[in-house]
């Protein structure tokens, strides 16, 4: 079971307008099911332990960048993701996990970005929105 637990880091791009991404995405990950734990480096960096069996890194990261977070892509960096990605996804396959059967994180993204408070909303009616 030790073996399904992973200790990753992500690191987010310090050219942002929130200056405290790791921070933020702590919150927003802090609730989902297969996150062992959370910790902030710094400012632009994440530790997180997961469940692979739960979660891959690809998983979270692309989840992290649809909700708007920026991803550090330093040739270093993008090396690292490349290869834990394909680590954790033949381990995934060996395990018996098909690939698309995880367990829907995006979903609990969108859920999670509907319930929260901001200005995308538009209440009118469909025909109302697509009037010119």
């Amino acid at each position: 079971m030790n073996q399904l637990l992973k200790h990753r880091e992500i690191s987010f791009s310090p050219l942002h307008p929130d200056p405290n991404q790791a921070q933020s995405a702590m919150l927003l990950l802090a609730d989902l099911q297969g996150i062992e734990s959370l910790h902030q480096l710094q400012s632009h960096r994440l530790a997180i332990s997961y469940h692979i069996n739960h979660l891959t890194l690809q998983d979270i990261e692309e989840a992290l960048i649809d909700t708007g977070f920026h991803m550090d892509n330093s040739l270093l960096v993008k090396l690292k993701r490349a290869l834990v990605y394909y680590s954790e996804e033949a381990q995934r396959s060996n395990l018996g996990c098909d690939k698309g059967n995880s367990n829907c994180t995006r979903k609990v993204f969108t859920e999670h970005h509907k319930r929260s408070t901001h200005g995308c909303r538009d209440d009118r009616p469909h025909h109302w929105r697509i009037y010119r």
